[in-house]
């Protein structure tokens, strides 16, 4: 599941992004409406879990916006105006569920896979790219009918590698992917980190999956290096 969290107040937004990366599913932060409307713009995501009270206008209005443009992806309004008025106000403006701080992550969790079934799309319980076969749910991975073992970090990797497969995924895009908000980047954690699934998924089948771009970042072959 790709979750797009439009929140401003950037430690409970590390915070949710952590939770939310700790069970498999992929979160990234928008801080304003305007950054917010570009990165849907650009990406597909199953959920957007929108705050109310955000910089340069408020998570009402860019509702109504999205749903006027057209944009029909599942929203979870996220925010500590708990009034009636402001849930109803939220819901006429397009919103498909609303939920106040505090929360429980569960809660969360649950309301969001219920938004995920509501789009139409259909949507593979397990990825498969060639030999290659994921279960976000579960955690595991295959390469064949051979079970293969991978960190947090190295599956948070490969199942955006399988989520785009033939995509060159940047740095950037692959640290969004498997680190936390605020991850401070070395030079070469990266390269590290995709090596390591290389020597899992690759190197003990004889086969070649996941390519380097030079001067742009690397893509997992469409044909999962069969």
């Amino acid at each position: 599941m790709r979750v797009l969290v439009v929140e401003d107040d950037v430690p409970l937004a590390a915070a949710v992004v952590r939770a939310l990366r700790s069970v498999r599913v992929l979160a990234y932060v928008a801080p304003d409406p305007s950054v917010a409307r570009q990165m849907a713009s650009d990406a597909v995501y199953d959920v957007i879990v929108l705050d109310v009270m955000l910089p340069g206008g408020d998570g009402f209005e860019l509702c109504r916006r999205w749903r006027t443009e057209g944009v029909w992806t599942p929203i979870l309004m996220l925010t500590a105006r708990a009034d009636v008025e402001d849930r109803v106000r939220g819901l006429d403006a397009g919103a498909d569920d609303y939920l106040t701080k505090p929360f429980a992550l569960s809660e969360l969790l649950a309301r969001l896979r219920a938004l995920a079934r509501r789009d139409a799309h259909e949507r593979p319980t397990v990825l498969e790219v060639g030999g290659l076969r994921l279960d976000p749910a579960s955690a595991q991975v295959w390469r064949g009918d051979v079970e293969i073992t991978l960190s947090a970090r190295e599956f948070a990797l490969l199942e955006a590698f399988m989520r785009n497969p033939g995509q060159v995924l940047s740095h950037l895009q692959l640290v969004d992917a498997a680190w936390d908000i605020g991850f401070e980047q070395r030079s070469n954690v990266v390269e590290v980190y995709v090596r390591y699934v290389r020597e899992k998924v690759d190197r003990p089948f004889g086969v070649a999956s996941i390519e380097t771009v030079r001067g742009l970042g690397y893509r997992l072959r469409a044909d999962g290096g069969r």
